[in-house]
């Protein structure tokens, strides 16, 4: 069998057994919900039923608890997430138009974005970085501040040996982008289950901690 295809078989797995479980609300449309101080707006991977998915879902709680302060909430990307990762484009773009809609309606309101797996794919462009995997709408520059951070698991866009961080000149310094050794989905390596272990260890921790620290210092 396949790296690839042990990758897909396994991940298919995991999210049908995650749909078993409780998701954290996702934001309401601007019009009729109050804007949030912080608003985690996130993709989920490749064959992960529509939501925050097995990674969303921690991290935006765990972002809660690191801002008990503030208000967060979440919005899932609505995008396919087609095991032929071809809906990386489209989700770019629903990412992007979806932050415009609520800077629009919510001035106040700053995000922290991110993506797990193909989800990272469509954060890399939604943040103007070109890859193999489509073209969609990017987020305009003049909202750039208002993104705090940008964090994403097991990114396709290592294959090309490059990182958010080097990729990057406008959101480099504020992204953390997590892979995992022998991970064959970001790290060119041979071990499918690698690509499984960021919700069990401490990637989520670390990345809501990362996150929560760039909300409260900018």
């Amino acid at each position: 069998m396949s790296v690839s295809l042990a990758v897909r078989r396994i991940v298919t797995a995991v999210a049908l057994t995650a749909t078993s479980f409780t998701g954290l609300a996702l934001a309401a449309s601007p019009a009729t919900a109050a804007c949030s101080d912080v608003q985690v707006v996130f993709a989920r991977g490749s064959t992960e039923a529509p939501g925050l998915g097995i990674l969303g879902r921690p991290l935006v709680s765990a972002i809660q608890q690191q801002l008990p302060g503030l208000t967060v909430d979440s919005y899932a990307v609505d995008y396919a997430a087609n095991i032929s990762q071809t809906s990386a484009g489209p989700g770019a773009t629903d990412m992007t138009n979806h932050i415009k809609e609520v800077a629009a309606a919510c001035p106040n309101t700053e995000f922290v974005i991110g993506g797990y797996s193909q989800g990272a794919s469509v954060t890399d462009i939604a943040i103007g970085i070109r890859t193999t995997l489509g073209r969609g709408e990017t987020i305009p520059e003049n909202l750039a501040p208002r993104i705090k951070a940008v964090t994403v698991f097991g990114n396709p866009l290592r294959l090309s040996r490059q990182t958010i961080n080097s990729a990057s000149q406008l959101y480099g310094q504020k992204a953390l982008d997590t892979c995992a050794t022998g991970d064959p989905v970001c790290g060119n390596g041979s071990n499918a289950i690698a690509h499984l272990r960021y919700a069990f260890d401490g990637s989520v921790t670390r990345s809501a901690q990362f996150a929560a620290n760039l909300v409260k210092t900018t």
